[in-house]
């Protein structure tokens, strides 16, 4: 039944779904090329935008073209990069500005389609499938127009990849920068994807890269022509996904903005390898499901507003609580320090606990509530804490999940050694629908 299901579904994808016209802008060396317009001086030397300048041990997060082709790569040391490059700019980041240009280059492409997706900051999938009759247009002109006008009115550069799904306009808006559109029609998909290395798939990251190799999986053709059966038994239900994406199946929607409203809620749980006894316990276990949750609420471009815990001790008694916060948040510390407090203020251990989960509530779009408290110090405290998160999001998903890992982690890795985000992956497409 399931396999009939799947064929079906696959016709369905190729019958309707190539039909669609969708963009990808991406906004090139986004963060560095803002700061080179507010200082012109330093437009023609390597810059890099860093968590700390005046720290050594502080990290790239984010360079120019120059530094680029120097060698300088995003979440390497400072030092490290200055090895590379000699003459390197150092730039404090400056959020306000990003979150500025980020709305302000929105407001071009919802001239053009009222589906905006946004993937980041500076990333924008734009579905133009239904408004192209009334742009009397086609998609390479609107591209190319997008490109022109971001260019010309924000004074920075962006990629454009075209294609008939999300998938494949981010891969075409990779393969040419900084400027470029790049098409990547239905009827050349094979010709121009298939031979391109499997990390540069969307989603496959280098730890997936890494397992797929050990099954000869070195391109994204190699993905596409594997038996999907194989790719269940090394991956799971992933990568029955990632093939479907290699052949261009993507069937995801561009979600309006608005649409990340209508979800609830976000949340991980676990049963622990062991029963918990103490405080610590609890902290370490919920310090893991934090940091899941956070970035998940990262990927959906939402944030949240409340916190809720779930606890079942060794006798299977069940407590739920929950509490609204001052300030929305996607970010681990408050997420975890909330779920702390539920915990102390409700928790009476009558018996240790076995299994626990949290869940980040009342959620709202991500953009609009960060612009309403710019100006507040605890807000600006929260930015800066989220770009360091996001930093991790960028490590973890290029070398692995414990390529990063909290200092208290060690305390007890039997308690720690999970990955909740990878064993409850939120997929930004309506595969499941």
């Amino acid at each position: 039944m399931h396999e009939q299901i799947f064929e079906i579904r696959i016709v369905i994808s190729e019958s309707v779904f190539r039909m669609r016209s969708i963009l990808h802008v991406d906004m090139n060396n986004f963060y560095a090329s803002v700061e080179c317009l507010y200082r012109p001086e330093i437009r023609n030397h390597p810059v890099a935008v860093a968590g700390d300048p005046l720290n050594r041990h502080g990290i790239i997060l984010a360079k120019n073209m120059i530094a680029k082709k120097l060698g300088v790569t995003t979440g390497e040391a400072i030092w490290e990069a200055k090895r590379k490059a000699p003459g390197l700019v150092l730039v404090p980041p400056d959020y306000k500005k990003y979150l500025h240009f980020s709305r302000m280059a929105r407001e071009i492409y919802y001239e053009y389609s009222d589906q905006v997706e946004a993937f980041g900051l500076d990333e924008n999938w734009i579905d133009l499938t239904q408004s192209l009759p009334y742009l009397h247009s086609d998609p390479v002109s609107v591209a190319n127009t997008i490109r022109r006008r971001v260019k010309e009115e924000l004074g920075v550069t962006v990629s454009v990849g075209v294609s008939f799904n999300k998938i494949f306009a981010k891969l075409g808006s990779d393969l040419k920068k900084p400027d470029a559109t790049t098409i990547i029609p239905y009827e050349r998909f094979r010709e121009i994807v298939w031979p391109l290395p499997v990390g540069d798939l969307l989603y496959v990251g280098r730890s997936t890269a890494r397992k797929l190799e050990l099954i000869a999986v070195n391109t994204i053709g190699d993905l596409a022509r594997t038996d999907v059966a194989v790719l269940r038994r090394r991956l799971g239900k992933w990568g029955e996904i990632l093939w479907l994406f290699a052949n261009g199946m993507d069937t995801s929607p561009v979600r309006k903005i608005s649409e990340s409203e209508q979800i609830k809620s976000i949340g991980n749980g676990t049963t622990c390898p062991r029963d918990l006894q103490t405080e610590q316990d609890v902290r370490l276990v919920f310090t893991v499901l934090a940091e899941s949750v956070a970035a998940r609420l990262r990927d959906c471009c939402v944030k949240c507003q409340g916190v809720q815990i779930f606890l079942r001790d060794n006798a299977l008694f069940t407590l739920s609580r929950q509490k609204k916060m001052e300030y929305p948040c996607c970010t681990s510390g408050p997420i975890l320090e909330t779920a702390m407090e539920l915990f102390r203020q409700h928790y009476r251990w009558q018996k240790p606990l076995r299994s626990l989960s949290l869940s980040a509530i009342y959620l709202v779009t991500a953009n609009r509530h960060m612009q309403l408290s710019l100006f507040d110090d605890t807000a600006e405290q929260l930015l800066v804490q989220e770009q360091i998160e996001k930093t991790i999001d960028m490590l973890r998903y290029r070398f692995g999940h414990n390529a990063v890992l909290r200092a208290s982690a060690l305390l007890d890795p039997k308690l720690t050694g999970f990955n909740p985000k990878e064993d409850h992956t939120i997929h930004p497409y309506s595969y499941f629908r």
